[in-house]
């Protein structure tokens, strides 16, 4: 076992686990990797080839051209349109299984990791030692990316933003292929009622007490 154990973090779109996870990592100076990204970039790439996200095969073909590096220069990621597109193409199990290997190899470096997601802990790593499930109601899911789009001048109305936090959590936990849905061996946390400090000290104190059970 790694001096450190992987640290997985799961959970719905703006339930704050991102910025958990890069909180964690930063506190514990290890590398962090926002597989949600890796989605995200594979709709941009079947969009950017005139593609239609409907098509199963030019998705797949999408994910195993795709390369990590540079994933966080495009600005485009972040965009409401990204997370659609991710949320399109995650829901096949050949783009899945394409990027399935490349999440693996991040989890298992020496001195352990970060990763976060949607099936980290029941499919990416599921010994890691240390595992978070973060959640938070839909509307307060929904009035935080709002917020974070509408500062970067996206002029999105709310009850869309909801529709399609909505829309993306029954997509997310239905879908066949390594579905979204709480490790039975994650630590639940609710950040309905949290600001970011306390939910990032709450995180901390899970994976401090999941450590101490593992003797690391």
């Amino acid at each position: 076992m790694s001096q450190f154990p992987v640290i997985a973090v799961d959970g719905p779109a703006a339930s704050g686990k991102g910025t958990i996870a890069s909180r964690l990592a930063a506190h514990y100076g290890l590398p962090h990797l926002d597989t949600g990204l890796l989605y995200r970039a594979v709709g941009l790439a079947v969009l950017d080839a005139g593609q239609d996200l409907g098509d199963a095969a030019a998705a797949e073909a999408a994910a195993l051209a795709l390369s990590p590096s540079g994933l966080t220069d495009d600005p485009r990621l972040t965009e409401r349109h990204a997370g659609e597109a991710a949320s399109r193409v995650a829901s096949y199990p050949g783009v899945r299984a394409a990027l399935l290997k490349l999440q693996q190899d991040f989890a298992a470096q020496t001195g352990g990791a970060v990763l976060d997601g949607r099936d980290i802990g029941t499919v990416i790593a599921p010994d890691a030692v240390a595992k978070l499930y973060v959640t938070a109601s839909p509307q307060v899911r929904a009035e935080r990316r709002w917020k974070q789009l509408t500062a970067r001048g996206q002029n999105i109305p709310f009850a869309d933003m909801l529709e399609d936090i909505r829309r993306r959590d029954e997509r997310d936990s239905g879908r066949d292929s390594a579905p979204m849905v709480q490790a039975d061996d994650a630590v639940l946390l609710d950040t309905t009622d949290m600001g970011i400090e306390t939910a990032f000290d709450a995180a901390r104190r899970i994976v401090e007490a999941a450590r101490a059970m593992a003797g690391i």
